[in-house]
């Protein structure tokens, strides 16, 4: 019973995947740390530094044979967790323990870690974000042809297709695609740089050979498997990086966010629900309800991305000089609430756009009773052919259809518009006539063209390229 007594949080319980998690779990942390610190034995001894092979074998047999209990009991001795766990390592790898850590500050394990963590968890969102992608593509080809009632100001506008509006949703997520690609392409380790960045305790180390210490450097980040390091820090990597990162998670919230608002219009309307599970119950009070749960939680979650963002901004912005703490306690809860909720929300986005119910007769219907109003631009063209005086017409057709607008609203009657524009002599149309007249208009436009160019022009060849980190399974928690 001791997990129902104290706070857990609804990231871990409810909302983010077991993979996100292990990211940010301890055991990920300080696994990273043993990386870190044989990356810097093997990068000293290479260039010069009396290290034997010994130590480096020792510190790489013990590298997940994690003590984390005794780093705790020793971190309550002596107040620091870095030394902590310098000192649990030492015990499993005694003669690496005069070795471990040498040169280097806290912030060599703890900034490059949070860098690499970031980094593992960027790649998971991405190839979320790429799967969402495919189910929205897959949507919209599915329904290109399908025209529906497009909306301005939440008013009957001029029509657009189902696919058509799902590329709105796709474009948007496309965008952050590019964003996030652009943060991996020049993504950057801390290294190995000093207390306040200027490296001196390892250019002491080396006799001041700069080129060995610039080295050290390049070695540490290449043995983590990356390419590229700051050139210029303070002791840590500038609070920039977590701010634009978190930046492009709230543009992938912002993009979730507007999805979930179109889908719960789109359910009041009964067009397009979210899936629906067998023995899912939609309220309390009301058998019959099919609330939009899923919509509404990613609503819910991506605005306290976008809220949080704010987080590193301000730590940016406020730190002093080379360093201050108190990035740290926010920098802690800040960054990995982002990825977990960020996780959480791309999940019930892969759900819910995998199994998108669209109901044809209900949109065809809700653009059938609007779809009067919208062909009269096409009935004054083909009057005009005729012989009709454009203004006099343009005229008429705003009376009549005020008089049909009224008649809908008062009355609760059905549109009547082209039964009174068909009656009024000046326009010498029959209903036969303004029958084939709406029948070869092309009412949604371009729109089911500009889909199949978006998809084939756009998003395949990157569906394409990416198709191996394509098809990720969600199993949500609630």
């Amino acid at each position: 019973m001791d997990k129902y007594n104290k706070y857990i949080s609804p990231f871990s319980e409810r909302y983010s995947s077991k993979e996100m998690q292990y990211i940010f779990s301890e055991e990920y942390k300080f696994k990273t740390w043993r990386k870190m610190w044989i990356a810097l034995a093997e990068a000293e001894k290479e260039m010069g530094l009396d290290i034997s092979d010994e130590a480096i074998e020792e510190m790489k047999a013990n590298k997940d044979n994690l003590n984390i209990e005794v780093a705790k009991e020793r971190e309550k001795l002596v107040r620091h967790d870095v030394m902590s766990h310098v000192y649990a390592y030492g015990l499993q790898a005694p003669k690496a323990k005069a070795i471990i850590h040498l040169g280097a500050t806290s912030c060599y394990v703890g900034d490059n870690t949070d860098l690499i963590t970031m980094h593992e968890a960027l790649k998971l969102i991405r190839k979320k974000v790429l799967t969402v992608m495919k189910n929205l593509r897959d949507f919209a080809m599915k329904y290109k042809d399908l025209d529906t009632l497009g909306y301005t100001h939440y008013q009957a506008a001029q029509p657009t297709t189902v696919g058509k509006r799902a590329c709105l949703w796709l474009q948007d997520i496309y965008m952050d695609l590019e964003e996030l690609d652009k943060l991996l392409a020049d993504y950057k380790l801390l290294g190995s740089k000093g207390t306040t960045g200027t490296q001196a305790s390892f250019m002491e180390l080396f006799d001041n050979d700069e080129e060995k210490v610039k080295k050290v450097d390049e070695l540490i980040v290449k043995k983590l498997g990356f390419d590229k390091v700051l050139t210029i820090s303070g002791q840590t990597y500038t609070r920039k990086i977590d701010a634009k990162i978190l930046n492009v998670l709230s543009l992938i919230a912002q993009s979730a966010y507007k999805f979930s608002g179109d889908l719960r219009l789109l359910a009041n309307l009964k067009e397009i629900e979210e899936p629906l599970e067998k023995n899912q119950i939609g309220s309390s009070a009301m058998p019959y309800k099919r609330n939009p749960m899923r919509a509404e939680r990613i609503a819910s979650i991506s605005r306290y991305i976008i809220v949080n963002s704010l987080n590193p901004q301000i730590t940016a912005a406020t730190q002093w000089f080379e360093r201050t703490l108190d990035d740290s306690a926010n920098k802690r809860i800040a960054v990995s609430e982002a990825f977990l909720a960020l996780d959480g929300v791309l999940d019930i986005y892969i759900n819910v756009s995998d199994g998108l119910i669209v109901y044809e007769n209900v949109i065809k219907k809700h653009l059938n009773e609007e779809l009067p109003f919208m062909i009269t631009e096409n009935i004054l063209m083909e009057c005009v052919k005729r012989g009709g005086d454009r203004q006099a017409l343009h005229d008429k057709i705003r009376v009549h259809s005020r008089e049909a607008q009224k008649r809908i609203k008062e009355e609760g009657k059905d549109n009547n518009l082209l039964k009174l524009i068909s009656e009024d002599k000046d326009f010498n149309l029959t209903m036969d006539d303004i029958e084939e007249i709406k029948s070869d208009s092309k009412i949604s436009g371009r729109a089911s063209s500009q889909v199949e160019e978006f998809v084939s022009e756009t998003i395949d060849p990157i569906l394409e390229k990416n198709k191996d980190s394509i098809g990720i399974k969600v199993e949500l928690n609630v």
